[in-house]
């Protein structure tokens, strides 16, 4: 069950210049594991050492995502080494490439980290890349810990108790954008949205929560992203000529609005909308000015503060998106606090505590000032950046804010700044 409050609006979308980069390489990492109920074999005590791994996207559709998230991984190990690290010793890590579904990339990453016997691995960002490889990793023994799945198969998935995430499941996203669509005045609604887990079941709840506020939707078209020409799809939706359009999708929805725009379903005509996996200020840098100007679209978790993306610029100067950066900071923060109240790296061990660090203790952000607390023999609450997190029994954030932003005529939108939040909590 989900319950959504809105909040006031507090702030005007601005526009501010935001360019991806790939990201990547590998680096020495100490280890990270954990399971809340894992299976026997999972329950070995760690080395001493925590041992991080990280599967995100350096190539592939979501390939504009590998840099926030990366440098949101490599800022919380910073300031964890320098803090003292976990259990007495410097953590340490490996970056490996998850591609995407159209590769086998993923899988190879996955057995390079098991190898290498990591204790946690950071990804995958795509959910059905995390789907390919979940079974390998919690198989084992190794925490899973993705910053951005949001795929609502996550929550029932057989984990063995080692899978987490600090980005909200689609069920609330989707009832946040259905709303936002319907509110604006649009009672009639297409839906182009690529054809996986992530996008037909996103579709799903937007469609749901649209129709249960009085909209209709006209046309769905669940279309393939690896399809070389859109123009069927498109047309389907034109022929219902809708008032609003809402794009579900990666890399390939610039292909999409390309169609949309030749086919004469402009923004300025149809209002679009679009979601975490396509809200980018480097997709559509080739489209003619003002093509998305007024476009809104929705991201978990609060907005990443201009104070929090200033300390991201001092590991990477070049970095100017921000989509996960703290949801990925977060989930590495809260693995080693967990490790360090377990006094234990296993993934087994680690697991079974992420859940008593993310609630029900005295409030603390960042891991300096939390582990400092843990020393001192006091329960903490980690609040993180992306949010307060508060992990429920399956690994999902119990409670989660979704963001509305706004691009302008310069194509881009200001992921310092939203049109507004909705938080809602999500019963597990």
């Amino acid at each position: 069950m989900i319950r959504i409050f809105r909040t006031p609006v507090v702030v005007a979308a601005a526009c501010l210049a935001l360019a991806a980069c790939s990201g990547g390489g590998t680096t020495a990492v100490p280890e990270a594991s954990g399971t809340a109920s894992a299976s026997p074999s999972a329950m070995g005590k760690g080395d001493g050492t925590l041992k991080i791994g990280t599967l995100l996207p350096q190539t592939g559709s979501l390939a504009y995502l590998g840099p926030p998230m990366f440098t949101g991984v490599d800022l919380a190990l910073k300031e964890i080494n320098e803090a003292g690290g976990v259990l007495g010793k410097p953590v340490a890590k490996s970056d490996t490439d998850s591609g995407d579904t159209t590769t086998n990339i993923a899988s190879q990453s996955a057995d390079k980290l098991l190898a290498q016997k990591v204790d946690a691995i950071v990804g995958a960002a795509s959910s059905s890349v995390s789907e390919s490889v979940i079974d390998k990793i919690v198989g084992a023994g190794v925490l899973q810990f993705s910053p951005a799945n949001t795929s609502d198969a996550f929550t029932s998935i057989d984990d063995d108790g080692l899978y987490f995430r600090t980005a909200p499941p689609d069920k609330l996203q989707g009832r946040v954008l259905g709303d936002l669509v319907v509110s604006d005045g649009n009672d009639t609604i297409g839906i182009l949205a690529m054809q996986d887990t992530y996008g037909s079941g996103l579709a799903d709840q937007v469609t749901e929560t649209a129709e249960a506020a009085g909209g209709t939707v006209v046309e769905r078209v669940d279309y393939d992203p690896k399809a070389a020409d859109f123009s069927a799809d498109v047309a389907k939706i034109k022929a219902k000529n809708p008032k609003g359009i809402v794009l579900i999708g990666f890399q390939e929805t610039a292909k999409v609005v390309n169609e949309l725009v030749k086919q004469g379903l402009t923004a300025d005509k149809h209002k679009w909308y679009m979601v975490d996996g396509n809200m980018s200020n480097t997709n559509f840098v080739k489209a003619p000015k003002g093509t998305l100007d007024g476009v809104k679209g929705t991201l978990p978790g609060a907005a990443a503060p201009e104070a929090f993306q200033k300390r991201l610029l001092t590991v990477r100067a070049d970095l100017t998106e921000f989509t996960y950066a703290a949801e990925s900071y977060d989930a590495v923060t809260l693995i080693a606090l967990a490790a360090e109240l377990a006094k234990d790296d296993s993934g087994a061990a680690i697991a079974a505590k992420l859940v008593d660090i993310s609630k029900g203790g005295e409030k603390c952000t960042g891991f300096k000032q939390c582990v400092d607390l843990l020393k001192a023999g006091k329960d903490v609450d980690y609040d993180g950046v992306s949010g307060p997190v508060d992990f429920n029994d399956v690994g999902d954030p119990s409670v989660a804010t979704i963001g509305v932003y706004q691009y302008g005529a310069d194509n881009k939108f200001n992921a310092a700044k939203a049109l507004e939040y909705r938080t809602g909590n999500i019963a597990g």
